[in-house]
């Protein structure tokens, strides 16, 4: 697949005399990051949302670094999507910020404590939205425009690209997730795994600088999960900033940097990805990786009683 310029700084490794990007394994990207001391990409203060009586982010913190993949896993209902939803404004939280590139996401003036943020309109907000690409768990392609046309909407629309250029920057991002063979196709001629690809690759069109992922294997046919993953799995490896939602354990273990593990709208443990899912420090999340189908088996958790 080609190779996507992605928002990795100058920090980002580069081959001699070449200019092209190395490909970097999860390991070598986390020691690239600790030895530069590069400031993080996403930062995430004090996440609070409710709805009505109920608290469904109560405080969350966590950051994440130039060309790392981050997954959160955690059970039904602890956060996980509502967090996603929150960091690209979708959903509106009560308190805390988001910050991507040393920019706050979505808020006018200095946030007061304990005081509800004041947001922009979406009409202001636009400009920051086009930095973080969304893949959602269903596809949400325009079912009357073809493939190609989907990706190049809104390379046309919200970044004012002529129609060649933008249909050129589509075929490109189609090739990236193997689809360039659809690209005349409608959405109904495609099955669910190509139909995510081509979502993926429209999210890639808008050239961002982190890509969200909510749980983008959950609505798809067993059979058809593997493609998807494999997507993901090579922008991993081209140093693609990622933020993925996702039951998929085994996958978090291989191809994330790092693991936030979220339950009743807090994290309750957090670190590298195979140290975390292999040896859990936590009762909750020993017990969490052993109900789950695609989990290994878990080591015993080193703090009592699991």
């Amino acid at each position: 697949m080609s190779a996507l310029p992605t928002s990795a700084g100058p920090g980002a490794a580069r081959a001699a005399g070449t200019g092209a990007p190395i490909t970097l394994t999860a390991a070598q990207r986390g020691m690239q990051q600790r030895s530069t001391a590069a400031p993080p990409l996403l930062q995430v203060d004090g996440l609070r949302k409710r709805y009505g009586s109920a608290e469904v982010l109560r405080g969350l913190s966590f950051q994440l670094q130039p060309q790392e993949t981050l997954a959160l896993i955690g059970p039904s209902g602890s956060g996980k999507s509502t967090c996603l939803r929150c960091i690209n404004l979708l959903e509106k939280p009560d308190e805390g910020r988001v910050v991507l590139d040393g920019e706050v996401i979505g808020q006018r003036g200095e946030a007061v404590p304990g005081k509800p943020p004041r947001w922009m309109t979406d009409r202001q907000l636009a400009p920051q939205r086009r930095h973080m690409g969304m893949v959602f768990q269903h596809f949400h392609l325009w079912p009357h425009l073809t493939v190609r046309e989907n990706v190049a909407l809104a390379p046309l629309r919200a970044q004012g690209l002529d129609r060649r250029t933008a249909e050129s920057l589509a075929d490109a991002m189609l090739d990236k997730v193997q689809m360039a063979h659809k690209a005349r196709a409608y959405p109904e001629c495609l099955s669910g795994g190509q139909q995510q690809r081509v979502a993926i690759a429209r999210a890639l069109a808008q050239r961002p600088k982190l890509m969200l992922f909510d749980e983008p294997t959950s609505a798809l046919d067993p059979e058809l999960v593997g493609e998807v993953l494999g997507v993901i799995r090579a922008l991993a490896r081209e140093g693609t900033a990622m933020l993925l939602v996702t039951h998929e354990i085994r996958f978090a273990r291989e191809v994330a940097d790092r693991v936030v593990f979220m339950d009743g709208g807090v994290i309750v443990e957090q670190g590298p990805a195979r140290a975390l899912i292999d040896a859990p420090r936590t009762p909750r999340l020993a017990q969490f990786l052993r109900q789950m189908p695609d989990a290994a088996p878990v080591a015993a958790c080193t703090q009592e009683p699991c």
